[in-house]
């Protein structure tokens, strides 16, 4: 259920608005089966660190029989908002909303110094890409110079693991182009949509999104990319500053025309924030509007009428979280990778098991990120594959830096990548 910002009120610990759903923590039987398919359990093997054991301790506080304490906090902060749970429930609870409420609750009760300062950096940089680039050319000089291969060798940032693991996500900067405003269908047309540049997509990874409207567009589609468009939200919402996250996502609804077919979105984290729209601005609002047009880039390629030549690999395919349980997306990243001749997809096992990105969250708990990722690239391991793809940008780094770690000799790459190998240039 909605629950308009506007409202304020009281639910035990918690006030204020947006108020954990009490009908939602009640939907839960306690059944257990969320337990096995929750990484921090698998990792901890502690209840207060399950689906079950936290929709305990949301309850308990919204009964008011349990404060927000720093030990509650960090239960909830241990989370990786994965909503795995939420794919195995049989009571369709709604945990990720649950949790996204709770959080918000949380950061208006306010942080300690350190956590503060860390999100401050975070939430000032990763969303603003007018801020990030700068940020991303210096680091650029940092690699070229040198100063990187000092810095690691002599393990200067080993006492600070959270900055150590911001260093360690990126190889190397690309260079970034400037896509055109519209980029035309070839051919028969089937209609118009906007393509979501991103915030780390677009200065990252930005080879994704000029593959994504270069194939829209030989697929039939006119591909609308305004230039203004900005962050959508995703990291704002599943660190529950939840204010912030409805004003980014009302400019990110201006900023796209009306007359959209579709609204496609390359990044699962976007795309299911995105798809969260309703939920937290209501249903009447324009946000929600768009949030209804939108579709990940994988459900319109999968069946376009594209000539494809082989390429030549072992592929094996992780599931980014907020694409298969945030969105519900499985198959069509599959479908469309089986389509492509010459490339054979193995399984990867534990596929739907996060990686560790999260997010944000590997840069806020690196010690569990990096226990995740190491189990991640055991199994990429494992397949023997020499493609690993993956629909989501914070997988893709994180991936990326945990086999260049072990010495794996496989390249990571999103399914639009491998699409475009295919239906050459």
């Amino acid at each position: 259920m909605t629950r308009p910002a506007t409202v304020a009120a009281r639910l035990g610990a918690f006030s204020g608005p947006d108020l954990p759903d009490p009908d939602g923590l009640r939907s839960c039987v306690h059944c257990g089966i969320c337990l096995p398919q929750c990484p921090t359990y698998q990792i901890l093997g502690e209840e207060m660190d399950s689906p079950r054991g936290r929709l305990y301790l949301v309850r308990a506080a919204a009964e008011g029989r349990l404060d927000i304490t720093p030990t509650f906090t960090r239960h909830l902060d241990l989370c990786l908002g994965c909503r795995a749970c939420e794919t195995a429930c049989p009571s369709g609870v709604p945990f990720g909303r649950l949790l996204e409420a709770t959080r918000g609750q949380i950061e208006r009760r306010g942080r300690g110094p350190a956590r503060r300062a860390l999100e401050t950096l975070i939430f000032g940089l990763f969303p603003h890409p007018r801020r990030l680039g700068p940020a991303l050319r210096l680091l650029a000089l940092y690699q070229r110079s040198g100063l990187q291969s000092l810095v690691r060798a002599r393990g200067l940032l080993r006492p600070f693991p959270r900055l150590r693991a911001m260093e360690q996500l990126l190889a190397a900067v690309p260079r970034v182009g400037r896509l055109p405003a519209l980029v035309p269908a070839v051919g028969a047309r089937r209609g118009r949509v906007g393509l979501l540049t991103g915030c780390v997509q677009r200065l990252l990874y930005p080879q994704v999104n000029a593959e994504t409207a270069r194939l829209l567009s030989r697929a039939g589609w006119d591909v609308v990319i305004p230039a203004g468009q900005g962050c959508c939200g995703a990291l704002h919402l599943h660190g529950g500053r939840l204010d912030e996250f409805r004003r980014l996502a009302g400019a990110l609804a201006q900023a796209f025309p009306e007359a959209l077919d579709h609204l496609v979105v390359n990044a699962a984290g976007c795309g299911s924030a995105i798809r969260e729209y309703g939920h937290w601005l209501g249903e009447a609002a324009p946000a929600a509007a768009l949030a209804r047009k939108t579709r990940d880039v994988t459900e319109l390629l999968v069946n376009a009428d594209l000539p494809l030549r082989p390429v030549e690999a072992v592929a094996t395919y992780h599931d980014a979280c907020h694409l298969v349980h945030g969105q519900g997306i499985r198959s069509a990243p599959r479908a469309l990778l089986a389509r492509i001749p010459g490339l054979r997809l193995v399984e990867l096992p534990e596929s739907d098991l996060c990686c560790g990105s999260a997010g944000v969250y590997n840069l806020l708990e690196p010690q569990m990120a990096d226990r995740l990722l190491e189990r991640k690239v055991d199994n990429i391991a494992a397949t023997g594959a020499t493609l690993l793809v993956a629909g989501n940008p914070g997988c893709l780094l994180q991936i990326a830096k945990g086999c260049r770690a072990r010495g794996l000799v496989v390249e990571v790459l999103h399914p639009v990548e491998v699409l475009a190998r295919a239906v050459g240039p």
